[in-house]
């Protein structure tokens, strides 16, 4: 095999959680090619390299193996290699380790969200890191 649709490579080498995941953002426009978006059909081989936006960084890999099934973290570290920038990389890691540390805070006394208030507020997050395609 020296092909493979980008969403199912996506979804095996483990860098979305799930196949429909990786299907939506190639929809969004979020996975490209040297600019290019793709379509979940796309077919992509070895060498090439992908730019995928998630949660608002920009991360790029380049695929050393081709896999149409899903494997354990170990093994699906070795099919690609993580090129991003040391950049977007350290912006992604300070903002990785503020989310580890609980930046959300509520007034004491309010409680748990409700399941309406915790809908709204990851839906005013994920909207947060949405990509403006118009921007480019």
């Amino acid at each position: 095999m020296t092909k493979v649709r980008v969403d199912k490579w996506l979804w095996s080498v483990r860098i979305f959680k799930s196949r429909t995941l990786a299907t939506e953002a190639c929809k969004a426009g979020r996975v490209r090619i040297e600019g290019e978006p793709l379509k979940p059909s796309h077919l992509i081989g070895l060498g090439d390299i992908l730019t995928v936006r998630k949660a608002g960084f920009n991360f790029q890999y380049r695929v050393l193996q081709v896999l149409e099934k899903r494997v354990g973290a170990p093994i699906a570290a070795t099919c690609y290699e993580d090129i991003t920038p040391a950049e977007e990389r350290n912006k992604y890691n300070a903002w990785f380790l503020n989310a580890a540390g609980g930046a959300e805070k509520r007034e004491k006394g309010a409680g748990r969200p409700t399941k309406k208030e915790r809908r709204e507020l990851d839906e005013f997050k994920e909207s947060a890191f949405e990509w403006d395609l118009d921007e480019e």
